[in-house]
């Protein structure tokens, strides 16, 4: 198409061109043109006294100009009146009586141009006016060559034919080439990303692409990589979150299985024994349906499909509530709990149950690991537009990795009891519920080397409602452990 087009152009320039050329070419002869036309007005002798030759016959002059019309080659010529009516025309006499517009030539003076149509055919003229007296028979006043405008369109096809098909042929082989190197460098790498998706829809979910760039296919190629890291991560973190269930799911299960086969083939003969072991199994079926509990809250907050009422809630009171609720293990660890909650904290937007629930975690979290005789300190505070609560405690001989403290099933001691420490998911549930509320969670260290845990969630607009009141939905045995 575009080869089709550039000819089309070029043949429309290439014309006018010509045109242009012939024009030029018939305003520069039309004038000698007039002076053969002059000199065969009259041949025979003058008449006495005056400079004038005596009036020849139409006939005599018409055949002599048809004489001498040949000579001009495919040019016509024509002989106008004043009023500008054709006279005589060496192309026949069909044309005779026809009268022709004339328009001033711009780079010849004297010249004047036509493009009229003679016949069944468009010619180019030129023009001058025969200069004084005559003895013209015709009565001619305006000497014309015209050209056909098919002869100058035919001059401008051949000359111009020739050059195209080269040009053509040369274009469309440098096009057949670009083309083949562009779709090389196109179907290539798609190719290639193409059997890289197969190898991971294999399971191969290593395989990377070596195609790079700032262009789109450079981008697909980095997109691709970004991706395979994505599922490679994903499909790690599925193995190792089936791995953890099994394992957290083996020790209660093994104990159930060896208690209830004591109970049931009369191998325990004493009361103690098996009240003993009846309230093992009773303990590891609450720590299988704590763990089931919690894996399903955590796939509903991942999912998206937990519900929450956000609303005011007074924070200040609502922690002052959960030191309570915990201040009986603290007392057993004989640990100190401080809280530290200004009066100007305003109340924050969250789901009170779920606040609750997160709440709870940290503070179990920070009173089942901080070392005996220690302090949890419980602060809240306004920190750039939104209310902070940080749970801080001292850390034992196990300090954690404060990245890696929300994974699934972490523990910075993974030789102690999952009974005494509970199964680890309790930190991941907390921080899907606080991204759910449009909060942060997070940890770190301060210069004391103690672990704080942050909450950060936004302030309302609304006034708070009562702390108890949140707390008494809350289910008490709805606390994931940490």
């Amino acid at each position: 198409m575009s080869l089709l087009l550039a000819g089309a152009l070029t043949w429309v320039m290439v014309r006018d061109l010509e045109y242009r050329s012939v024009q030029d070419q018939l305003d520069r002869q039309v004038t000698s043109a007039a002076l053969q036309v002059r000199l065969n007005e009259c041949l025979a002798p003058a008449v006495a006294g005056t400079s004038l030759c005596r009036p020849d016959t139409p006939n005599d002059f018409t055949e002599r100009l048809n004489s001498h019309a040949p000579q001009l080659g495919s040019t016509r010529l024509i002989l106008l009146d004043n009023e500008r009516y054709v006279v005589y025309d060496s192309g026949g006499s069909g044309a005779v009586g026809t009268q022709i517009r004339l328009t001033q030539s711009a780079r010849f003076t004297g010249v004047l141009e036509a493009f009229t149509p003679l016949g069944d055919q468009n010619y180019l003229g030129a023009a001058v006016r025969l200069p004084g007296k005559r003895a013209d028979p015709l009565g001619a006043a305006y000497v014309m060559l015209a050209e056909p405008e098919s002869f100058v369109a035919t001059a401008a096809a051949g000359s111009l034919a020739s050059r195209l098909l080269v040009a053509g042929g040369a274009a469309l082989i440098v096009a057949m080439l670009l083309a083949l190197l562009v779709s090389r460098s196109v179907t290539r790498p798609l190719t290639v990303l193409a059997s890289a998706a197969e190898d991971i829809a294999a399971g191969n979910y290593a395989r990377r692409v070596s195609i790079k760039g700032q262009d789109e296919i450079g981008l697909l190629g980095s997109a691709f990589n970004h991706m395979g890291e994505a599922v490679e991560r994903a499909r790690k973190v599925q193995r190792d979150f089936l791995a953890n269930v099994s394992h957290e799911l083996k020790t209660p299960l093994t104990s159930l299985i060896g208690f209830s086969q004591a109970l049931v083939d009369g191998s325990l003969l004493s009361d103690a024994e098996r009240t003993r072991a009846a309230t093992i199994v009773h303990e590891e079926s609450e720590r299988v349906l704590r763990m089931a509990q919690e894996l399903l809250d955590l796939a509903r907050v991942e999912a998206g499909s937990i519900s929450l009422h956000i609303t005011a809630v007074d924070l200040g009171g609502q922690l002052e509530q959960e030191l309570e609720m915990i201040r009986p293990r603290a007392d057993s660890r004989r640990l100190s709990i401080k809280l530290n909650v200004p009066d100007d904290i305003p109340p924050v937007a969250a789901d009170p149950e779920r606040l609750h629930q997160v709440l709870d975690n940290l503070l179990d979290n920070a009173v089942k690991y901080a070392p005996e005789e220690s302090t949890v300190t419980a602060t809240a505070r306004l920190s750039g537009g939104s209310v902070e609560t940080i749970v801080s405690n001292p850390t034992g001989a196990h300090r954690p990795d404060p990245d890696r403290m929300f994974d699934r099933f972490y523990r910075a001691d993974p030789s102690r009891s999952a009974a005494a420490g509970g199964v680890g998911l309790g930190l991941s549930i907390s921080r899907e519920l606080t991204a759910a509320m449009q909060g942060r969670l997070w940890a770190d260290f301060d210069d004391s080397g103690n672990l704080r845990l942050h909450l950060m969630l936004p302030p309302s607009r609304e006034p708070a409602a009562s702390a108890t009141t949140a707390t008494q939905e809350a289910s008490p045995g709805s606390r994931p452990a940490a």
